[in-house]
Parts: structure tokens; C-alpha cells; sequence
């Protein structure tokens, strides 16, 4: 049995779910198969809207979930009320997915849905997850883990399905740019979805802007890199992010890759 239909199987055995929806590549397609293999009134997509979530990636969910023609609600949730996320330790995650996942449970048990499922593929087994301990706790499932497919399986299966989504970066909620222990508040997610916003403008397509106080740490991909030594392209971002209040925007000579937040916890 291949991946794609193991998959299928698990969520036909599921019978009714609530799909933890962000508009990404991973929940894109598991909505796209939960809605091809249910019934449409089994199958409900919810996006928690939040300061962590940017405008962008809740329209790009509206739209797909649109286009699917899926029942679709946005919740709003703000963890920036919760001390321990926002003073930003190390399985701040956990406090994140605590709040989504309690507030999806309520909602699959007042819609008498049997399970809520979250788009975590095998790669995420790989890297630091607090997020894994509340998603235990209220019992959610993870059908492409459970399945075996990986990230990049499922850029191809997206593709092959002709899904708009299969070329999206990887967005992590802004909070993740935010290094271990320095506390996170609004106006420095909103700084970083700026400078993000400005950045990827100019035709970057991966960027991550890392908030380290006054710094701006750029990561591009390595192709990309040769671009910030030409002067008009390097002025623009550099008077842009200062407009934004970082005082000083420096270049990660590493380039882009996800999960750079945690190597200062591998040290």
C-alpha cells in the first residue's frame, strides 16, 4: 500500500475530523484528501487567527479552503495573554498548541466530530517539538506522520494533484524568529512580518527575519545571498528595517534552513 493510499485509509477510518488548518503546504493537503474521502459535512477546516499568524497566510487559507469548497471557520486566539508564552522559554510551542488544540476539541465536540488532526508530516518527528506534548494531552491526531509521508512527498503529491499550495515556503508562526528567552510582544511580530513582507517583495522568496533585540539576522537562501552585496538591493532592506526599528540588519553567511532557532539548544 502506498503512502498516499495509507493515508486515505487512516482517514476513512476517522469518519469525521476537524482539520487544524493554517493554508501551508502539509494542511493544505491533508484538507484536500480528508475532503476527497469524506463526506463534506464530515470535514471541517478551522485557522486560528493570531499575532503570531501573518495576514497573508489567513487570506492564502481563506481562499484555499474556498476553492475547496470545505466548510471553513477562523478562531482567534491570543496566547500573547499567557506569561509563559510570551516570556519565551524553551517549549514556549507547548503553550501555543495547548490553547489551539483545547479550543479545537471544544469545537469537534460541540459539532460531534470524532477527531481533530493536525498536518505534522515524519520530518517533524526530526526536530525540537514542544508542540508534541499537547497534542498528546488532548489526543490529536497526525494522519500523514501516521502514514509515513514526508515533506517532501508532500510537495510532490501537491504537485502532482495540481495544488496551488506545493511551492509555498515553510511559515512558522513569527514567534519562531524570536530567539529562547527574549520576551515576545506584538510590536515585534508585527516588525517581522514587515520586514518579511518587504523582503520576499523584492522577489526573496525564503527569508526569515531572526529578532535579536536591535538585529535583524537575515537568512536567505544561499542563492540568494550574492544579491544583498549589490548596494541598491542592500540599501533598500537595510533603510526599510531601520524605518521598522531595528537598529542594525546583518546577513546570516549560513542561508536559510528551518529549525535555526533550536541549534542553541543542541549546543
Amino acid at each position: 500500500m502506498g503512502k498516499v493510499e495509507k493515508l486515505e485509509k487512516i482517514l476513512r477510518e476517522c469518519e469525521s475530523a476537524v482539520v487544524a488548518f493554517s493554508g501551508g503546504v502539509d494542511s493544505s493537503f491533508l484538507l484536500k484528501v480528508a475532503r476527497d474521502v469524506l463526506p463534506r459535512e464530515n470535514v471541517l477546516a478551522v485557522t486560528a487567527a493570531s499575532a503570531t499568524y501573518t495576514r497573508s497566510e489567513l487570506a492564502q487559507a481563506k481562499r484555499f479552503a474556498k476553492s475547496l469548497g470545505v466548510r471553513h471557520s477562523v478562531i482567534f486566539t491570543d496566547e500573547m495573554k499567557n506569561k509563559n508564552f510570551t516570556r519565551n522559554p524553551a517549549d514556549r510551542c507547548y503553550y501555543c498548541k495547548k490553547e489551539l488544540f483545547r479550543d479545537l476539541k471544544n469545537i469537534a465536540r460541540r459539532g460531534e466530530f470524532r477527531f481533530v488532526l493536525d498536518a505534522s508530516n515524519l520530518d517533524d518527528k526530526k526536530d525540537y517539538r514542544p508542540g508534541g506534548k499537547a497534542k498528546k494531552e488532548f489526543r490529536v491526531r497526525s494522519p500523514l506522520e501516521e502514514a509515513g509521508i514526508k515533506k517532501s512527498d508532500l510537495r510532490r503529491y501537491s504537485k502532482k494533484m495540481g495544488l496551488e499550495t506545493w511551492d509555498l515556503p515553510a511559515m512558522p508562526c513569527l514567534a519562531s524568529r524570536v530567539p529562547y528567552g527574549e520576551k515576545i510582544c506584538k510590536s515585534t511580530l508585527e516588525r517581522i512580518e514587515k520586514a518579511e513582507g518587504f523582503i520576499r517583495g523584492l522577489g526573496v522568496k525564503h527569508v526569515r527575519v531572526r529578532h535579536h533585540a536591535g538585529i535583524a539576522r537575515v537568512e536567505v537562501d544561499k542563492k540568494d545571498i550574492k544579491r544583498f552585496f549589490k548596494k541598491k538591493f542592500c540599501d533598500k532592506i537595510v533603510r526599510r528595517l531601520k524605518r521598522l526599528g531595528f537598529n542594525y540588519i546583518v546577513l546570516d553567511m549560513e542561508g536559510y534552513r528551518t529549525g535555526s532557532l533550536n541549534e542553541v539548544l543542541k549546543k
